[in-house]
C-alpha cells in the first residue's frame, strides 16, 4: 500500500458561512402550520421559514406616513 494520507482540512468558524443563528417566538398555531407544510414537503421548518422570510422581504413595500 502507498502513502495514503489522510487529509483534513480546516473547518471555517461558525458565522462564516453565511448564516446566523437567532431565536424568535412564534404562536404555537404558526408553528403547527410550519411543521404540516414540513411534513407534506419534507423540507425542514428552517428551510421553510427562510424561504417564507425571504419570499415577504422581497415583496415587502413601506408607506409613507400621511401627516395630513
Amino acid at each position: 500500500m502507498e502513502n495514503e494520507s489522510l487529509v483534513i482540512k480546516p473547518r471555517r468558524p461558525k458565522g462564516e458561512d453565511g448564516y446566523r443563528v437567532f431565536s424568535i417566538r412564534i404562536k404555537e398555531d404558526i408553528i403547527a402550520r410550519i411543521d404540516d407544510i414540513s411534513t407534506q414537503t419534507g423540507h425542514s421548518r428552517n428551510e421553510l421559514i427562510s424561504t417564507f422570510i425571504e419570499y415577504a422581504l422581497n415583496r415587502c413595500v413601506i408607506e409613507a406616513e400621511n401627516n395630513e
